[in-house]
């Protein structure tokens, strides 16, 4: 007979947990609870792939001046220019996946360079946590005020009537400034030099001294710039005239088709975000978008603000894309991988 004494259920159950944890890795018996999302003292920076100064700079940084009411903590921006909006991108991607990084992107970020470019490395559907859309609107076309033009058409005559002499600006190979110039020369049979630079500000600057002579501008900039006489506003490249501004015409009124997908531009952030932070975040810009004094001021560039689930800009990312891909590949754009 055994002279081992018998130990209580409950007891052994107690030693026999005891013994499991004393051999197993140290992680699998202690899980630490994720951390609060926003932590005092953390900074959510907002990056930007363009040169301070232009329309999306401006709308990124009033966002940014009142999320931290929302969140309470600082929110800054950070311009990282160049490479069509690749550096800043890859800056996001490489992120720690925490929430404290994000990047407000133009549509072409996501839509058109991963298809035109071919040094372009992420996939925007595995590489990139969609977190809320934050503005729409289209981008307008103009032309140097040097030039007699007052439409398309008159554009389209004088473009014609010079050949290889006249030159339109991009705000970056494989944007949609520059897709857009390519379907408008394409369809209406003109021989115009592509000039991209490293964002809209860039690019409106040497169209304002009459150095490139039309470019489709981001709306924002192109009300500015023609508040000074020295560009005219010729067309909205869209399918439908803009509310805010109501006195210029389609592409599409004047003759040229295919040349009116809006734009848009969303909020983004690295791959593998906890969906508790995402949705924290999504619900912080809502508050900020619906603001009135959000929407007066995207309003100012003839753009509506505009938040949206993270499910709901996933959709649009997708939807923008296949159509995108459609216009790049009937243009012949397309990168070869």
């Amino acid at each position: 007979m055994s002279m081992i004494p018998t130990l209580p259920l409950s007891r052994r159950r107690a030693l026999t947990g005891l013994a499991t944890a004393l051999v197993l890795p140290p992680w699998t018996v202690v899980r630490a609870a994720p951390a609060a999302f926003p932590q005092p003292g953390r900074t959510l920076r907002i990056v930007l792939g363009l040169a301070a100064g232009g329309a999306s700079d401006a709308q990124a940084r009033f966002v940014a001046n009142r999320l931290p009411d929302v969140l309470g903590i600082p929110v800054i921006v950070e311009n990282r220019p160049g490479a069509s909006f690749i550096l800043a991108t890859e800056e996001v991607i490489r992120a720690a996946p925490d929430g404290y990084t994000l990047m407000y992107a133009p549509s072409s970020v996501v839509a058109q360079n991963p298809q035109t470019l071919a040094q372009v490395r992420y996939d925007p559907f595995k590489d990139l946590t969609p977190i809320s859309l934050g503005a729409r609107g289209p981008l307008v076309l103009t032309a140097h005020s040097s030039l007699p033009v007052h439409s398309v058409q008159e554009l389209v005559a004088y473009v014609r009537a010079h050949p290889g002499t006249v030159s339109y600006a991009s705000f970056g190979a494989g944007t949609s400034s520059h897709i857009y110039g390519e379907a408008f020369c394409r369809q209406a049979g003109l021989d115009a030099v592509h000039v991209p630079y490293k964002g809209g500000a860039d690019a409106a600057r040497d169209v304002l001294a009459g150095r490139v002579q039309f470019y489709f501008d981001a709306a924002p900039n192109a009300i500015q710039n023609s508040a000074s006489g020295k560009v005219r506003m010729l067309a909205v490249a869209a399918p439908k005239r803009s509310p805010l501004l109501p006195d210029v015409p389609t592409m599409g009124e004047q003759g040229i088709t295919g040349v009116d997908m809006p734009s848009w531009l969303g909020f983004y952030g690295p791959a593998g975000m906890p969906p508790a932070v995402v949705d924290t975040l999504s619900a912080a810009l809502a508050k900020v978008l619906s603001q009135p004094e959000t929407r007066a001021f995207f309003r100012q560039g003839a753009y509506e603000a505009e938040a949206s689930s993270p499910r709901e800009l996933a959709a649009l990312t997708r939807s923008t894309y296949d159509a995108w891909g459609g216009i790049i590949r009937q243009l012949g754009l397309a990168v070869q991988r």
